[in-house]
């Protein structure tokens, strides 16, 4: 019935790559009670499914080409806060970004031994167990390095994508379910009560979903002070003293018809007409009720701005909200509307402790937030040109290096492989731009299309190669494979929480995001806010999910190098 498609798969391969890449992101896109394969893993089954029933020739140099995309991709997004949480001095955070993946090698190395499973199963078992889909990648690339004929290699690099689509699917669940439920329970963890302890610490104040997306979040408004008035006779600074815990500040004031800038030592007087800039809650509840509101545009009439800025300098790095406030005279007049740690939100509360690298998203008259961003770092210039003379030198360098450099391994010179290297220029480059937002500039848009189209092809073009021997393969080894991959998954959680909690003292909540953060799953952390119904634990797994990426995508190298030394 689809005979019909083997010559145009056979003449031209690269459109059932894009058939493999629709399919997989359609896949990606069903649930169950929030585990699914996702749109990479769901690319690998079709591309497995294809190649199954079509001959599918795939070119090397295509795969690899859209490999080192991807990999420069994650080391220029994760490279910023994989390098700040080393520099930063959180060595809890690292401590457990360290062991959440080592553990997840060395378990799979044991047991590809105890299993006896060859270098490709074992790569695989890894993959989908730790779901970090690179691993296959590296893995491969360390494979090919092997002095060992290409028929041999080609077997083995089949091998991984079919033992990864086995274990996938638990390794997703696995930890979903296991930060979710059974790391609560070890811990005997109410997570709710836990939660809501840490949003009071924090000063996080709890709002019923939706009730600020009517109106705006910040104004500046005009009211006539009469003299019953508790502000008139004080200068600005002692009223906005008054009111400090509302943060409302007086920007202008129009005095007998003329329109004066307000300073600290002014002092208000009756009849002035305010000009106030605060949040709306704090208008409504504390200046609504006690003075009368007028329109005068021209009083009003003052630029304001919103601007993104990431915070560079380490004077207010690992410091709270509430201290920058106290403490920084910039902070008059601007309100944070939004921290953004990598790609995760962080929630806002006088307690929040910010970190270099953290997108501030603040909001304010324009002078003052001006101010405010030439003091904690760089303002991010909206753009959507990129730099491709720094992404091609810093690819092309980065592989060079990693065929170049080798390491003694079992008697043998082994290179550190074209992958890794490239990882590590971006993580290099990501960096830089992160200090010097003009050098090396790539937009988001176009490292989330490296990120996800680049590793969805690669792996669809994987699966094309190997579906010719899945279905054999999965008879002869599946449930072999299966089961070790469960054991992947679990025992860098249970080492994990009790290191991290028994050892490192992490709270237990931020702890539970901190794994899904070292395994990559981004589920996971779902599923501990929706149980703890909180957004808190973001906070650990954005403080362990650059580790988890980088080291167990290295990882899928070291497997191989260890497995075939011993």
């Amino acid at each position: 019935m689809i005979e019909w498609l083997a010559p145009f798969f056979t003449k031209s391969p690269e459109i059932a790559v894009f058939l493999a890449i629709g399919i997989g992101y359609w896949i990606g896109k069903f649930k169950f009670k929030g585990v699914g394969f996702g749109p990479v893993t769901g690319s690998l089954i079709a591309g497995l499914l294809i190649g199954n029933f079509f001959h599918v020739p795939v070119a090397d140099t295509a795969k690899q080409l859209l490999f080192l995309l991807f990999m420069f991709g994650i080391g220029y997004s994760a490279g910023p806060g994989f390098i700040r949480g080393i520099q930063d001095g959180g060595w809890r955070w690292i401590a457990l970004g360290i062991t959440v993946p080592l553990t997840g090698l060395l378990t799979a190395y044991a047991m590809a031994k105890l299993l006896h499973l060859e270098l490709g199963y074992a790569a695989g078992m890894m993959s989908g167990g730790l779901t970090e889909s690179p691993v296959i990648g590296t893995a491969s690339e360390a494979i090919r390095s092997l002095p060992i004929p290409d028929a041999e290699k080609q077997r083995l690099v089949a091998q991984i994508p079919i033992a990864d689509a086995l274990t996938y699917i638990f390794g997703t669940f696995g930890v979903i379910f296991f930060c979710s439920y059974i790391g609560p329970w070890l811990l005997r963890l109410d997570m709710k009560a836990e939660a809501l302890k840490l949003e009071r610490e924090m000063g996080i104040e709890r709002e019923q979903a939706g009730i600020s997306s009517a109106w705006r979040m910040f104004e500046l408004r005009a009211y006539q002070l009469d003299a019953e008035q508790p502000v008139v006779g004080r200068s600005v600074a002692e009223a906005e003293k008054m009111l400090a815990k509302e943060r409302l500040f007086v920007e202008r004031i129009r005095r007998d018809g003329q329109i004066i800038e307000s300073g600290p030592d002014t002092v208000l007087r009756a009849g002035d007409i305010v000009a106030v800039l605060g949040s709306n809650e704090s208008l409504l509840k504390v200046v609504d009720t006690r003075a009368v509101e007028q329109f005068d545009r021209e009083l009003l009439d003052i630029p304001s701005a919103t601007f993104d800025v990431e915070l560079t300098n380490k004077v207010y790095a690992g410091r709270t909200l509430a201290d920058y406030r106290r403490h920084s005279p910039a902070a008059r007049g601007v309100f944070l509307k939004a921290i953004r740690r990598g790609s995760e939100s962080i929630p806002l509360g006088p307690g929040t402790v910010v970190q270099r690298g953290d997108i501030l998203t603040v909001h304010g008259l324009e002078p003052a937030v001006k101010r405010v961003c030439e003091e904690v770092g760089n303002v991010l210039e909206a753009g959507d040109h990129t730099d491709f003379v720094a992404l091609g030198l810093a690819i092309f360098v980065g592989a060079l290096i990693g065929i170049a450099l080798s390491f003694p391994v079992g008697g043998l010179h082994i290179a550190l492989g074209s992958s890794v290297a490239v990882l590590v220029a971006g993580i290099a480059m990501g960096w830089r731009n992160s200090i010097r937002p003009s050098f090396a500039y790539i937009p988001h848009g176009a490292i989330e299309f490296m990120k996800s189209v680049g590793l969805a092809a690669f792996v669809a073009m994987i699966g094309l190669k190997a579906g010719p021997v899945f279905v054999e393969a999965v008879k002869q080894i599946g449930l072999t494979v299966f089961l070790g991959g469960i054991v992947v998954t679990l025992m860098p959680q249970i080492v994990g929480l009790y290191v991290g909690r028994y050892l490192l003292k992490l709270n237990p909540l931020m702890l539970l995001g901190a794994l899904a953060g070292a395994q990559t799953m981004t589920a996971g952390l779902a599923a501990v806010q929706e149980r703890s119904e909180s957004p808190v634990a973001v906070i650990g797994y954005s403080s362990t999910v650059a580790f988890g990426h980088i080291l167990i995508s290295i990882g899928g190298t070291a497997l191989i190098w260890m497995l075939h030394a011993s």
